[in-house]
């Protein structure tokens, strides 16, 4: 890993990288209502345009890494919704190609007027990193545990390993 963001410094052209932000907040902010268990994950089923759109203001913010709209979202929080494994799956996938097709917009938008945009030092094509955002056990718990990890009894490590698995498999096989 250190090697990697390494490289991605180097190709940054910069010694630094900007993450985006809080997902849910302008979510909320754009009118999304994620009193949900599911949190911004309920987007990717209402409203895969507005995650476009909040990936799209942090790109043009000059956010380097944007995050998946994935912390909330687990196969078990899905199901829990009535959605099917492959449902939630699919879902997983498609958090991170929202991701990655805001970057291509981004991208494409910038070049349109690449001689001003070079002029002005502006360089579109500077790299932008698509991550995976998995947040804890207790984000699905959806408890407020996230912040202590306290679970309750019978949570143990291999109970963990299990919950997250496949999903981190998912993001990662998505290009995340």
């Amino acid at each position: 890993p250190a090697s990697f963001i390494s490289e991605f410094l180097e190709n940054s052209g910069t010694d630094h990288l900007v993450l985006d932000g809080g997902l849910g907040t302008e979510l909320e902010r754009h009118g999304a209502d994620i009193n949900d268990p599911l949190w911004s994950a309920k987007c990717l089923i209402q409203s895969p345009d507005l995650i476009r759109r909040v990936h799209l203001d942090y790109l043009d913010a000059g956010a380097n890494i944007i995050a998946s709209a994935s912390y909330q979202a687990t196969i078990q929080g899905f199901e829990a919704k009535g959605l099917s494994r492959a449902e939630a799956e699919a879902l997983l996938r498609r958090s991170v190609e929202i991701a990655r097709e805001a970057r291509d917009i981004y991208y494409n938008r910038c070049t349109k007027g690449s001689l001003d945009n070079i002029e002005n030092g502006n360089n579109a094509k500077r790299p932008i990193f698509v991550a995976a955002s998995v947040g804890g056990y207790g984000a699905y718990l959806a408890d407020g545990s996230e912040y202590s990890g306290n679970y309750g009894g019978g949570v143990t490590v291999e109970t963990l390993k299990d919950f997250h698995r496949r999903r981190v498999q998912v993001l990662a096989e998505s290009g995340a």
